[in-house]
Formats: structure tokens, C-alpha cells, sequence
């Protein structure tokens, strides 16, 4: 269960498994208010059911006994929450469920959520998935009643075959997108993926790039990602910085994309400039298979990525001079490679879920709460 399939990791990870669940000969079924991958997701072999469990409304409680008779009528084996507000719905149908006849529950913390009653429900899982070492760190610290034989860390993960430094985008890709960009030419390009949203340090890209500028580097940014509509106020707040730097033919804001991969290929450096710790940075990991530097602010599993993988990416959380000094050093000598092969793979991913369903629906899954090795 999850709000939406409009786009984002969680989505793209909810598809993944799904993925895997339907080559293991298991059913997979996703409960979304739905959007533009739930064709992908039944290309795949899996099931969609409507239900807007993701809108912040009263009236979304209404839908408790819709999801618990779902549950009931398919047999569901496993119940897998990964977004607050339709953890809650998920959690109250499965809780009023006969405990014998229940499905197992499994709970996905994706990020660093504000401690709290609303944000509990994500540790509430028989086994709590933590999508990095330093998620596990935060459930042991905000969440102490948590046993921790309950928490299982699964990292996030690519796929080599799509991911890998001898990929090169199509020859006609390349000649479209740089006949639409011909700014580009001649440019050390950076780019920012990510929505477009205070946490993902638009601003703080604004002022790398003029004080690069100010450097004499010919740099050209790429902003890569959607503006809900909800963010239009701080995406107003942007480009308006970028006018008041003078940066406007420096900085191109290139909206959702559906060929990201092509995009991180041809960038001379990544970005991620999130300004709070992330759980998991998807698209770093992908920068770094496809051989391509990342910088990144070092604090959370972006940290924990670059430390183990490309520890020279690393910067203070919200240091824009430091990150300035470092990508002007590295334009005027060189990028240093990145050598160490990326260990987060898709196959790890969907290996270490689908055991983890397979052991707790099995006959020794145990009751609710006994620790399944």
C-alpha cells in the first residue's frame, strides 16, 4: 500500500518487487489512489486496486473495512506498508482482523520521519524494513520499543545491466537532447535530480553554480525533476533566485523525465544536495554505476553511499563553499573515477524481500512478534 504510482523510489521500488514477486510464480497486488506507472505495474503481471488511501482527509478512514475485506477475500499472505497515512489505513484494517487468519505485516521506514505518534506506525510492522544502516540507527535511537530482532535492513538497489559505466545514451538521444539544449555547448555540466522541493537544495544549487561562476568555470546546471503544485510557491522562490544571480542562462530546469539515466550518463558531475539526511539516495547510487561522480552532502544514507563507494563526493551537510572549492578543483584538475563497483544492487533488493515474505508466511513465520531467522 502506498499513496500514488506517479513516480519516486518508493514507487519505483513498489514496481520492482512486484516485479519479482510475479517471476516467483507469488500474486503481487498494489493499493494506490493509482497514476501514470500502473500501466507499467500490470505490464509486469501485477495487480492494481483504486483506493485514494493516500489523501490527507477524515473521510479516508472509510476505506479500513474496504482494505480488510481485500484482505480477506484474496487470501493476502503479506501486507506491506511503505507511506504513513496508508500505513495507518493498512494497519487499523489488519489489526481488526482475526490474529490467526490475518496476513503478516511488513513495514518499509524509507527516510528520517519526525519522531511522533503519526510517523509510529511505520515501526509497527512484524519486521520493519530499514533501507539503510543509518535508518536502522534512527529507528534504534526515536523508536526504543522497537525490538531490535524486528528490524531487518534491506538496501535500495540498481540494476548492472541498465547501470553500468559502459553505458552510452542512444546517438539519436544524444543529437535530440542537444539540438534542444544547445546551451550546453562546450559546458561543464552538474546536475540536480530530484522533485522539485525545499529538501532537495535547489537553492543551495543556485549559489554553487554563481559561485563557480564567479571562478571563471563554464559550468551549466540541469534541474532534473517535477514541480507539484503544492511547490509552486517555492519553485517561484527559485527562479527567482536564479534571476536576482543573473544565472538565467546558466540553469536549466528540464521537468520530470522519464530518461534520467541518459541525463546522469552525459553529466560531468552529480549532485545531491539534500538539507536534511536522506534515507537512501537512489539516483546517487545510479550516478556512481553509471561511473559518473557524485557530491553529495555527507550526513544519512547518501553519506553512507559516498563513504563506501566514492568517499572523495563527500561535503559538510549544507557546506556550498566547500562544495564550490571542491568542484572548482575538480574542473580545473580533473574528476578523480570512480573505481569501486557499486554493491547496491536490484537483485539484492528483490532477493533479500522476497526471502524475507517467504519466511514470514512460511510454516515457521511463528506467531506475531517471534523472531523469524
Amino acid at each position: 500500500m502506498l499513496p500514488a504510482l506517479d513516480g519516486g523510489g518508493v514507487e519505483r521500488g513498489t514496481l520492482e518487487i512486484a516485479a519479482a514477486l510475479v517471476a516467483a510464480g507469488h500474486r503481487a497486488i498494489v493499493i494506490s489512489e493509482g497514476g501514470r506507472l500502473v500501466e507499467e505495474l500490470e505490464a509486469l503481471g501485477a495487480e492494481h486496486v483504486t483506493l485514494p488511501v493516500g489523501r490527507k482527509s477524515l473521510f479516508t478512514l472509510r476505506y479500513i473495512p474496504i482494505v480488510r475485506r481485500l484482505l480477506r477475500d484474496e487470501g493476502v499472505d503479506i501486507l506491506h506498508l511503505r507511506s504513513r497515512l496508508p500505513a495507518w489505513i493498512g494497519y487499523l484494517a489488519w489489526k481488526g482482523m482475526p490474529a490467526a487468519t490475518r496476513p503478516r505485516l511488513v513495514t518499509t521506514v524509507h527516510g528520517a520521519y519526525s519522531p511522533g505518534w503519526y510517523s509510529s506506525v511505520m515501526t509497527k510492522g512484524e519486521r520493519v524494513i530499514a533501507v539503510s544502516d543509518s535508518i536502522v540507527d534512527y529507528i534504534r535511537k526515536h523508536c526504543p520499543q522497537v525490538d531490535p530482532t524486528r528490524i531487518v535492513r534491506i538496501y535500495r538497489g540498481i540494476d548492472p545491466a541498465d547501470y553500468r559505466p559502459a553505458f552510452r545514451p542512444d546517438p539519436a538521444w544524444r543529437e535530440r537532447f542537444f539540438h534542444e539544449n544547445p546551451q550546453l555547448a562546450g559546458k561543464w555540466v552538474v546536475t540536480l535530480p530530484g522533485r522539485i522541493t525545499q529538501i532537495k537544495g535547489q537553492l543551495d544549487l543556485v549559489e554553487i553554480i554563481a559561485g563557480l561562476k564567479e571562478r571563471g568555470v563554464p559550468v551549466h546546471a540541469l534541474l532534473a525533476g517535477g514541480v507539484h503544485p503544492r511547490r509552486q510557491a517555492y519553485w517561484q522562490d527559485v527562479q527567482a533566485r536564479i534571476a536576482e544571480r543573473g544565472l538565467e542562462g546558466d540553469i536549466t530546469w528540464l521537468g520530470p523525465r522519464s530518461d534520467l539515466r541518459e541525463l546522469l550518463s552525459i553529466s560531468d558531475v552529480v549532485l545531491s544536495l539534500t538539507r536534511k539526511p536522506e534515507s537512501f539516495g537512489r539516483t546517487v547510487t545510479e550516478a556512481l554505476a553509471l561511473g559518473r561522480p557524485v557530491l553529495g552532502y555527507d550526513y544519512g544514507g547518501v553519506g553512507e553511499q559516498l563513504d563506501r563507494v566514492y568517499p572523495k563526493g563527500r561535503v559538510p551537510p549544507g557546506g556550498v563553499e566547500e562544495a564550490v572549492e571542491r568542484l572548482a578543483i575538480w574542473w580545473h584538475d580533473g574528476v578523480p573515477s570512480v573505481s569501486v563497483e557499486v554493491p547496491f544492487t536490484l537483485e539484492a533488493m528483490q532477493r533479500e524481500t522476497i526471502a524475507l515474505y517467504e519466511r514470514l508466511a512460511g510454516p515457521q513465520g511463528g506467531p506475531d512478534g517471534e523472531a523469524v531467522r
